[in-house]
């Protein structure tokens, strides 16, 4: 495994992240995650993602006792508040102050722990004044219930205020949790120049493009029977946009490129990520231990300019690259 600073900060994390977005709590059974939380520590991965509202917050649990037991200056645990949890009551979402300091004491319970390592703004809270938002993240930090504070899908207008206020206020704002992968490059006209200048590092989920980039999906058939693009549960949705026969002949051209390389077509998507430096991680889910031991081997790798220039010549054309799509929603999820 190889680490990475996280932003302008001291602190590393390893290139490849744990997450449990859609898997814990809901998807996988505990004994099936814990396998999998086992599988990540084993192949070096010491940085491990969840959320308080994933599986309305069931997913911090079930992380919080796969974790039970590690030694806890060796790992860096990383959590979000905004969204709706509990019975979802009106301040039960957001990042009013009193939601921020309720969602921080429960996580901490939830994930059995004195601290995170980076506790994240899960999206911009449009109805909640930015000073109070960043004045309940100082306090936060000062209490030392999390050491850093990042972001999610913030555009480059909403981090460069979000880093000044903190600035102000004495603390880091260190990094942003955007969705990027070869298809949705959406952060790499604002965000990524913003982030560099200021300090702040990515933290980039779905790689590969909610599966899109794994090669199985083939043009003109049908998707492998218990594949997320057969998931009626939200899963089909998630990958509708891009079970294009033009998108899905683009990835076909892939394969020789990992070939090339020695990589399986997920590891190349992965690795891809993480040729821009502006990443720090790469966060990958897992539904088995075996997809764990896999993907980790996109860690270090080196893609040379040949073989950034043909993934740019395959799908460069296809990806989503509209800044605009870089946004929280405009009122809260009530």
């Amino acid at each position: 495994m190889e680490f990475r600073y996280l932003g302008n900060s001291g602190l590393k994390i390893s290139e490849i992240t744990y997450g449990n977005w859609l898997t814990h709590g809901s998807q996988v059974e505990n004994d099936v995650a814990t396998a999998c939380v086992r599988a990540a520590l084993d192949a070096g991965i010491s940085t491990f993602d969840t959320a308080d509202v994933y599986a309305n917050t069931a997913a911090e649990t079930v992380l919080g006792e796969a974790l039970k037991g590690e030694r806890r200056q060796s790992l860096e645990i990383l959590t979000k508040v905004y969204n709706p949890t509990g019975p979802k009551g009106h301040n039960d979402s957001g990042l009013s102050r009193k939601h921020i300091m309720e969602s921080m004491n429960a996580s901490l319970q939830r994930l059995q722990t004195d601290y995170v390592d980076l506790y994240q703004a899960h999206r911009y809270d449009y109805e909640t004044p930015l000073e109070e938002t960043m004045q309940a993240f100082a306090d936060v930090v000062r209490q030392g219930k999390a050491l850093y504070i990042g972001v999610s899908e913030w555009n480059a207008e909403q981090i460069r205020a979000g880093h000044a206020m903190a600035k102000d206020l004495g603390f880091q704002l260190i990094s942003n949790q955007p969705q990027y992968s070869m298809l949705w490059r959406v952060i790499e006209d604002q965000v990524v120049p913003a982030s560099e200048e200021l300090g702040v590092s990515q933290i980039v989920w779905s790689p590969i493009a909610q599966g899109a980039l794994t090669g199985k999906y083939k043009p003109g058939e049908q998707p492998p029977a218990g594949s997320r693009a057969t998931d009626d549960k939200g899963g089909a949705k998630m990958i509708e946009r891009w079970m294009q026969d033009e998108v899905l002949n683009g990835v076909q051209k892939l394969q020789p490129v990992a070939d090339e390389a020695g990589l399986s077509m997920a590891q190349l998507a992965i690795a891809w990520v993480l040729q821009n430096k502006n990443v720090a991680s790469a966060i990958i889910g897992a539904s088995r231990p075996e997809q764990v031991e896999s993907n980790v081997k996109a860690a270090g790798v080196t893609l040379d300019a040949d073989m950034m220039g043909t993934i740019d010549d395959a799908v460069g054309s296809l990806a989503e690259r509209d800044p605009a799509l870089t946004k929280s929603p405009e009122t809260r999820l009530t």
